[in-house]
């Protein structure tokens, strides 16, 4: 189950403010694993490109978690990031900047960009735990953390984006993944698709004006003495009578639809 996106948008909501906001907010907008934004050092963001490099990722353990390389070459990338999260990891930097001197000693530098408030990288449980804690309290019907990366891909998708983006996107190893996405979405996108084709109609504004004849019609040319500046022929064919093409422009017929 993912939620659709005035869910996200309420979820995002109840989690603004929260320490980890921004972290939720990159899972939501461009799909990141638990893992591997809990795995993000700020070397690997460029706030000014609008980039992040995916290069290591926290896997827990049992109690215990672990530091490494992502599991295939797919999960290995340079992604760009939209403006939104770009001024939310700005915003996340300044907060923790504030924790590092609210700490004081006890503060541990690590470079991670989601930590504890003393430094440590953040705990991929205790990340879930807290998604958790918010989702209950913004009464959403419950979903998995992972779910919140997966209504990345319904997005994609429903903006118009082939299965091929959502594969490069969220980093799949196979598009057969991102299509086993889509088919779970395919509802959704459905029902929003039917939503918006019937919107088309009950949306449309009458016309404010009736358009121009269309049908053929003889031009009587004007007399002399009404002529621009008397003159009573001022075109060599104005005494052959003109006719409207009824048809408009042409249209090739032959074109292909896109």
């Amino acid at each position: 189950m993912v939620w659709p996106p005035a869910l996200t948008k309420q979820f995002l909501q109840r989690a603004r403010g929260h320490r980890l906001y921004a972290q939720f907010h990159l899972i939501a907008c461009r799909g990141l694993r638990r893992g591997k934004s809990c795995g993000l050092r700020w070397s690997d963001l460029d706030l000014h490109g609008g980039t992040v490099a995916l290069r290591w990722q926290i896997t827990q353990i049992g109690p215990d978690t672990c530091e490494g390389k992502p599991k295939s070459e797919a999960g290995e990338a340079t992604i760009s990031l939209d403006s939104t999260t770009t001024k939310e990891l700005r915003a996340h930097k300044t907060r923790q900047n504030t924790e590092r001197l609210a700490a004081g000693d006890a503060w541990t530098e690590t470079g991670f960009v989601f930590t504890t408030p003393t430094g440590q990288p953040a705990d991929p449980n205790d990340v879930t735990d807290q998604f958790e804690r918010l989702s209950m309290e913004a009464g959403l019907p419950p979903i998995r953390l992972h779910d919140l990366r997966h209504g990345a891909a319904t997005f994609l998708l429903a903006a118009g984006y082939d299965t091929t983006v959502v594969q490069e996107t969220l980093r799949l190893s196979s598009i057969a993944i991102a299509s086993d996405i889509y088919t779970s979405v395919l509802p959704q996108l459905g029902r929003q698709a039917a939503e918006d084709a019937a919107a088309l109609i009950h949306n449309a504004h009458h016309p404010t004006s009736h358009p121009p004849e269309t049908s053929s019609a003889t031009i009587t040319p004007l007399p002399a003495h009404a002529q621009p500046n008397g003159n009573a022929n001022p075109h060599p064919d104005a005494g052959q009578s003109q006719t409207h093409n009824a048809d408009g422009p042409d249209f090739d017929t032959n074109a292909q639809a896109s």
